[in-house]
């Protein structure tokens, strides 16, 4: 009996040894399966309301609580799992009963040093669990502001990008509020690098820190990913209209970023996808939906050189590479319901986008001079959303 519980006591420890050293340590990307368990488990009671919830932003609440409880509870875990080891160690070294061997083993583990055992055989035992419990609160209390600081620089971009894409982002809406401001849409460029290196980050950030995956922003119609979605369709929409402009290299670049972020967490997520799919691949978005978006396009004047039907094969070309990993991932983070974003545990659920309304003031402006307008078609004042 006191082999086993000395083996037993042995594999608890260093099992969690490993688990805390691959989600916190590690910068390789690794995640136990132990962390992956507990994630889950205390997802699921979370997941089970909201999928009972009649609008999307009354789920946003419910979900928005399971990633950082996870993270708690993980934490408290791994200490009780050391407690577990430590006293079953104790226990078998010792042939002490549980309740003593679990209360030394405590009082090491938090050194507290009410129980310490004056047996030399023990003293080893003790320092161990005196030295595992320290360095696991500090390793956790070092974690906690990384991972913040990595949510928060995700979330300054995402809502940057509020002002050119609406809420929730979009990729067509990102087009058409371009074009509108005279200028604006030779910026785009810089747009797509600047959400190439976001994307690098993510792709860091987000497979070092997994929780990540599932933290939700701080408003319930903006998520990272339907962001990055947005972001890699108005790219693969201006190739598609648009295929040689000086600034063609940019989107090209942008999107192979993009794609490459989803796909380093599709593998951290354990999400089959297609390592080279074929670009005359059938997609899951459908003319029907990509014709809503070129007849807001056109409604904004945005300049066309292939004609939608044209269009279509190229853009179904480049969206064959990243479509399936978005769709997937946006089901199982529940994230907002955009367009062009993918089914979702609750059927029928489509956030609509709020695009500006062209609105000018009229009182106090003489009739013979209009409000000076700073847009192509003559936007003054618009919503900010």
């Amino acid at each position: 009996m006191r082999i086993f519980e000395l083996a037993v006591g042995a594999g608890v420890v260093a099992a969690s040894w490993l688990s805390v050293v691959a989600s916190l340590v590690m910068p390789r990307g690794l995640r136990s399966s132990y962390t992956r368990l507990v994630h889950g488990v205390v997802r699921w009671p979370f997941q089970f309301l909201a999928d009972r919830c009649r609008t999307y932003d009354a789920k946003d609440r419910v979900l928005a609580w399971s990633a950082p409880l996870a993270i708690l509870i993980t934490l408290i875990s791994w200490l009780g799992l050391f407690l577990i080891g430590f006293g079953l160690l104790l226990a078998g070294a010792s042939g002490l009963g549980f309740n003593a061997a679990f209360r030394e083993a405590g009082s090491s583990l938090f050194t507290l040093g009410f129980a310490s055992s004056a047996r030399d055989r023990l003293t080893f035992l003790d320092f161990c669990a005196a030295a595992s419990g320290p360095v696991a609160i500090a390793l956790q209390i070092g974690y906690l502001p990384a991972l913040y600081t990595a949510y928060s620089r995700r979330e300054a971009e995402v809502t940057l990008l509020q002002s050119r894409a609406g809420v929730p982002a979009w990729g067509p809406e990102i087009l058409y509020r371009h074009v509108q401001v005279t200028g604006l849409l030779e910026n785009l460029p810089d747009l797509y690098r600047g959400w190439e290196r976001w994307a690098a980050e993510i792709s860091e950030s987000h497979t070092n820190y997994p929780a990540l995956i599932h933290f939700r922003s701080p408003q319930p119609n903006r998520n990272w990913l339907i962001a990055l979605l947005a972001v890699m369709d108005a790219a693969a929409l201006e190739l598609a209209l648009n295929p040689v402009t000086p600034n063609s290299g940019a989107m090209r670049i942008g999107l192979r970023g993009g794609f490459n972020c989803l796909r380093d967490i599709a593998h951290m997520e354990r999400i089959a996808y297609d390592p080279d799919p074929d670009p005359d691949s059938d997609i899951q978005l459908t003319y029907a939906e990509f014709s809503q978006g070129i007849d807001m396009l056109r409604y904004g004047n945005y300049p066309m050189k292939r004609t939608p039907e044209e269009a279509w094969p190229h853009f179904r070309g480049w969206r064959v590479n990243y479509e399936a990993i978005a769709y997937a991932l946006a089901y199982r983070i529940d994230a907002v319901p955009a367009p062009w974003s993918g089914p979702r545990r609750t059927p029928g659920q489509i956030v609509r986008v709020r695009s500006p309304r062209d609105r000018q003031p009229t009182k106090g402006v003489p009739a013979s001079a209009g409000a000076p307008a700073d847009t192509k078609t003559g936007q003054n004042g618009t919503s900010a959303s």
